[in-house]
């Protein structure tokens, strides 16, 4: 089995994730928590992580049974195939959500620069790309995602 990502329509991640556990299918859809204000109050709203994308773990001959799901759109292809997820990379999403050092996650599409292997935290080992260095913020490209994060550690970062 190995996991895809699906592309959905705007807003849909969760009731496309939802009913497709119904069906049977596991999925995950990644969330975190944003404090979003108002102009008469804050409130804490949980939104998926990546925009208009949920990722399913199913056998390459039941990749159509996700289509019968309204909100679906498509699967995200990867040189004219439907892009592979691996397992460690979901494992590793997984893992840097629950790091209490990560504050602040924020991801865009994938952009070029500089090369760099992490030295250390959750990634460690793992190849990136540093589009941008602030003071406690990075911009990374992680190419095995294809997308840009930007994170907000809470320590000091190790050269």
């Amino acid at each position: 089995m190995n996991w895809y990502a699906l592309y959905t329509k705007p807003r849909w991640e969760k009731k496309v994730a939802r009913d497709l556990e119904q069906q049977g299918i596991e999925t995950y859809c990644p969330e975190i928590t944003e404090v979003r204000q108002w102009s008469d109050r804050k409130k804490k709203v949980t939104t998926p992580l990546f925009k208009s994308y949920v990722f399913v773990h199913l056998e390459d001959k039941d990749r159509a049974r996700v289509f019968n799901t309204t909100g679906v759109v498509q699967y995200l292809f990867w040189l004219g195939k439907p892009a592979v997820i691996r397992d460690e990379e979901i494992n590793t999403i997984k893992s840097w959500l629950e790091d209490e050092r990560v504050e602040e996650i924020e991801v865009n599409h994938l952009t070029p620069g500089d090369k760099l292997t992490i030295a250390n935290g959750s990634f460690k080992g793992k190849e990136a790309v540093i589009e941008k260095i602030g003071n406690k913020r990075l911009r990374l490209i992680l190419k095995d995602l294809g997308v840009v994060v930007n994170v907000k550690v809470s320590e000091a970062l190790e050269n």
